[in-house]
């Protein structure tokens, strides 16, 4: 959601001019309820029947899970908020008739594998398409994901601390703890509502992308320069996709990563998607903070339409009891 255009100046080389980036917002010591403050309406969106996709962006070490996952308290971050916003909103619509089933997902991108980050040795997952009646409504889903039905703030905080454990962290000269996969929660939503008699399925995509980073810098070697390079190639493959995009492209090379053929249904049809892009303060990450500037321009000038809401006739049978989703839900940009 924009509120207002904000300007970014990068600093100038001894050679160049200033580089200017225009963007919808942009946070400077900022806390986590601002952020979140941000992006809330959007995030309520969902409940409403579009499908939406939140992603952090940037290098390695600039803040990008601390933005998604955060920490206690005050600190937290997109997803758990984002899951306190749709309880709370999804109790507040019981009054207009209507009854939501939530249910939750985490796995995680790594090496081009896809693992559940809610079991502790996850074999590699395969990634499948549901196809609708239009070209506009399939959608994505892992087949074996394990879900999760979320009633209350407390069932995601366990899911968390799990998915945090198994998810693939390692130290390199660059980032302590960099995440070495990239890591997707999605909530799975399914309203009823008996007196307009309309259902609407719709989903909400959390995405802490790994860091990109420069092998030089990094000091990598063996498996970690092998996450390095995978995790390297899928970003070049997720800017490939905007690219496409933004040119209007018939052909979106959406398979030539496991992250874009997942999220394919984020990035098309009628549905909403934000990028947050990460900037680390240090000066000498300039050069890298501009390579991710650059790709946030290029994911700006993709004009996708207007967002339409997933939602349909109430069918006799139906329930929010035998209604859960299978697997992803589709999320279009």
């Amino acid at each position: 959601p924009s509120m207002g255009r904000k300007e970014i100046r990068a600093p100038a080389s001894r050679e160049r001019k200033p580089n200017d980036f225009k963007f919808n917002h942009v946070f400077q010591d900022a806390s986590q309820d601002e952020v979140f403050g941000e992006v809330s309406t959007l995030v309520q969106s969902a409940l409403d029947g579009y499908n939406v996709c939140l992603f952090a962006y940037g290098q390695t070490g600039s803040g990008k899970t601390y933005t998604m996952m955060g920490e206690e308290g005050k600190d937290r971050g997109i997803i758990p908020r984002a899951v306190s916003k749709i309880l709370e909103v999804a109790k507040l619509k019981e009054v207009q008739g209507w009854d939501f089933e939530i249910h939750g997902s985490f796995l995680e991108i790594y090496n081009e594998m896809v693992r559940d980050l809610l079991v502790a040795s996850s074999d590699n997952l395969e990634i499948k398409i549901k196809q609708g009646a239009a070209a506009s409504a399939r959608q994505t889903y892992v087949a074996g994901l394990k879900q999760f039905q979320i009633k209350t703030h407390e069932d995601v905080t366990n899911v968390m601390d799990t998915a945090a454990k198994n998810r693939s962290v390692a130290s390199t000269d660059m980032n302590m703890h960099s995440s070495r996969s990239h890591s997707v929660f999605t909530l799975h939503m399914r309203g009823v509502n008996r007196k307009l008699r309309m259902e609407t399925r719709s989903a909400l995509y959390l995405c802490d992308l790994a860091g990109s980073e420069r092998i030089d810098k990094s000091g990598v070697e063996g498996v970690r320069l092998k996450e390095a390079v995978s995790i390297n190639r899928s970003l070049s493959a997720l800017s490939d996709v905007f690219q496409a995009l933004a040119r209007g492209d018939s052909h979106v090379p959406f398979r030539n990563s496991k992250l874009t053929y997942l999220l394919q249904c984020c990035f098309v049809g009628n549905g909403k998607t934000l990028m947050f892009v990460n900037l680390s303060p240090n000066p000498t990450s300039t050069q890298e903070s501009l390579c991710s500037l650059r790709f946030a321009q290029k994911v700006n000038k993709c004009v996708m339409g207007p967002a339409q809401a997933q939602a349909s006739r109430l069918k006799d049978s139906s329930s929010p009891a035998n209604g859960s989703s299978e697997g992803g839900g589709r999320g279009n940009s």
